[in-house]
């Protein structure tokens, strides 16, 4: 079906089009079992101590503000991940700033954050519980100047209603923001989170996001203040702002993050750096290009438990999870493997 209303979407602005999809999952009357497979048993996943039906999640950035993340579980996502919250209301930049890159299968965004602030957020997921394991991602306002202040916020008031929490340090869209990469203000950062944990008993897993556009001097540093500040996780990768050379879309210029088939090389190939210096011991999130069951392997093959994907969904439309699972099983029966876990970081 979506490939019949496909041109009729992609001729709306892109912002148009995810607002209507937005609209349409609140009604929720899909019924879940159209998205089920058979012997997706092979495909279950512990992640963060939490078991799920499947490894394959969705990023944050498509249900910003927690409106439809129980219709997107019966899509068959075995996680979903909202936001990014940022403490306040916020509206983001000035539009346009979702740009289809369609000779490319990317997008550019720079949307800023736009949400509808941490008290909003929180009231929805009280008074509408999630079916699933709920990620929640937070960053802080483009006006606060104690950036690092925003995350604490955020932490003490959405915790409680979190299956994890992840640290948004990687938007390209926030000025300042990735400077938390930085070996000393990713110390304070973390050392400030913990102080946060330790005072409101949180016993959440927490997830860092990073930048694909970080340096390899930089992985060993990161790995380092992750584990001395007993994060749990990391999810590899944000949109990029570079990589823009090999491009075909006239568009390829706009300013903001690039997500998609561009990013999956580049996330891959970080994936395996981090995993071969982690070894096991914090779980990865592999993020980037995701959109079939092969490039769901090779992420996991190359280090993550887990995965995401946003711009594949844009692509190839609600039933882009059911048709993953079904060709990562075939893969998983190909491979001789008892279950889809067993092929974490073989190819690393």
């Amino acid at each position: 079906m979506f490939s019949i209303f496909k041109p009729l979407i992609f001729s709306l602005d892109p912002e148009i089009a995810h607002d209507l999809a937005i609209n349409s999952l609140k009604l929720n009357i899909l019924p879940k079992n159209i998205f089920q497979v058979e012997n997706e048993e092979l495909l279950e996943t512990n992640l963060f101590n939490e078991r799920l039906p499947n490894p394959i999640g969705l990023a944050a950035g498509f249900d910003k503000s927690a409106e439809v993340y129980n219709s997107l579980f019966k899509l068959g996502y075995g996680f979903v991940e909202i936001g990014t919250v940022t403490p306040k209301r916020q509206l983001g930049n000035p539009k346009p700033r979702i740009f289809r890159l369609e000779k490319d299968l990317a997008l550019i965004n720079r949307l800023g954050f736009n949400n509808h602030g941490s008290e909003m957020v929180s009231k929805r997921i009280s008074d509408n519980l999630p079916s699933g394991f709920l990620g929640i991602n937070i960053g802080p306002n483009k006006e606060t100047v104690k950036k690092e202040e925003d995350y604490y916020t955020c932490i003490s008031r959405l915790a409680s209603l979190a299956g994890y929490l992840t640290i948004n340090i990687s938007s390209p869209n926030t000025e300042g923001l990735r400077d938390f990469h930085d070996q000393e203000e990713l110390e304070k950062l973390l050392t400030g989170i913990n102080k946060i944990r330790r005072e409101k008993n949180i016993s959440k897993p927490i997830t860092l996001k990073l930048s694909p556009d970080i340096n390899n001097s930089e992985i060993s540093k990161i790995i380092e203040l992750i584990t001395k500040h007993k994060i749990d996780g990391i999810i590899v990768s944000n949109t990029t702002d570079s990589n823009r050379e090999n491009l075909s879309d006239f568009q390829k210029d706009e300013k903001g993050g690039l997500s998609g088939q561009p990013l999956k090389n580049l996330s891959t190939n970080l994936i395996k750096k981090f995993y071969r210096e982690i070894k096991g011991k914090i779980q990865i999130i592999g993020v980037g290009g995701v959109d079939s069951g092969e490039s769901a392997f090779e992420k996991i093959s190359a280090g993550a438990n887990a995965v995401q994907l946003y711009t594949g969904m844009v692509y190839k439309g609600p039933g882009v999870v059911r048709d993953m699972k079904k060709e990562l099983i075939s893969i998983v029966k190909k491979e001789n493997l008892k279950n889809i876990s067993e092929a974490v970081g073989i190819n690393a």
